[in-house]
């Protein structure tokens, strides 16, 4: 009996064993599936010692202690779960390390792009520079007017197949209209070149424009503040007539053959020349039969072509109105302009 029994727990021993295997050999298989797709060395690493700790169940089912299938089981799920999470986490630093090294020569490179630009703006000077830049649209011209050599017409480009214009007359819109280039030129003596604020000195500014004194200023002080001249006076008449024209004069230019002093004090242009008409006679005390005292002023109404002026004067016998004569000594006498 006893001897049977021991024959009896050996054959269950060895139908454990067989059970086992085939369980072993199924969870052998699952465990390489998972292995293999775990690509990474710490799977196969714990696949090992799973399959090591399971080979070492054997012994002790040969020794006959009592080792239910479940505890065969619980081994092998055991460690296979304890595979999973190192499996993902392999994954994960994977995919951490292939994210760096993509930064790292991402980095790289813009790091040595910005470098090649900074090394040329510090050996290259600002017209060298621009020297290159010319230098490479030049090339790329040259390169488009090559590929253009040899082609039909519609492919030329405009600047390469389009006629010189000339001064015939050219037809637009199929002979719906035409333009044509002529020799006339601009008469710039026509435009004025004063800035005077005063447009009536302005445009007799430009009329004198050789004979304008250097530095003169067109707006210089007037000292106009209104008609303080006694009524009927040639100084009240010349004061006048000076408005009528839209020319400056002064209000207190003191006795007659005092004005020439007295307007040159103020900027304005005076000389010996009659030029314009409004232009400001001065005759000296005396001259001219003037009074010995005060003087006379007269304003300059016609210049003729013998070079004679027509005046228009006032003085106190007139009550207001005025007479003219002719003068033909012209330089003896000052005259202001504006």
């Amino acid at each position: 009996m006893r001897h049977a029994s021991h024959g009896k727990a050996s054959s269950e021993v060895l139908r454990n064993v067989k059970t086992y295997g085939a369980r072993h050999c199924a969870a052998h298989s699952a465990a390489h599936r998972v292995s293999r797709k775990a690509h990474g060395s710490h799977s196969s690493r714990a696949f090992a010692q799973s399959h090591s700790s399971a080979v070492q169940l054997i012994p002790a089912l040969a020794s006959g202690t009592s080792l239910n299938l479940s505890q065969i089981e619980l081994a092998v799920t055991t460690r296979l779960n304890q595979m999973s999470p190192v499996t993902r986490r392999s994954f994960r630093e994977a995919a951490r390390r292939k994210t760096r090294k993509s930064q790292m020569m991402a980095g790289t490179a813009l790091a040595a792009l910005f470098g090649t630009a900074a090394t040329a703006m510090v050996v290259l000077g600002p017209n060298e520079q621009t020297l290159v830049a010319h230098a490479s649209q030049t090339s790329s011209s040259q390169t488009i007017a090559g590929s253009a050599k040899g082609t039909s017409q519609e492919d030329v480009s405009r600047s390469e197949s389009r006629a010189a214009l000339n001064k015939e007359a050219v037809s637009t819109n199929g002979g719906a209209g035409s333009w044509s280039m002529s020799d006339d030129t601009v008469d710039v003596s026509q435009l004025s070149r004063s800035k005077a604020q005063n447009s009536t000195v302005a445009n007799l500014m430009d009329a004198d424009a050789s004979a304008v004194p250097a530095g003169f200023n067109a707006d210089h002080a007037t000292g106009d503040s209104g008609n303080a001249y006694e009524f009927s006076q040639c100084t009240w008449w010349a004061y006048t007539r000076r408005h009528q024209l839209g020319l400056p004069v002064g209000s207190h230019f003191g006795n007659a053959y005092q004005w020439a002093a007295s307007a040159r004090a103020l900027g304005y242009w005076v000389d010996n020349t009659p030029r314009h008409v409004g232009d400001i006679i001065v005759f000296g005390q005396g001259q001219e039969d003037s009074s010995s005292a005060y003087g006379h002023v007269a304003i300059v109404e016609k210049i003729n072509a013998d070079g004679s002026i027509v005046t228009s004067e006032s003085g106190e016998v007139m009550a207001g109105k005025t007479y003219s004569r002719t003068l033909t000594n012209v330089n003896n006498f000052q005259y202001i302009h504006y």
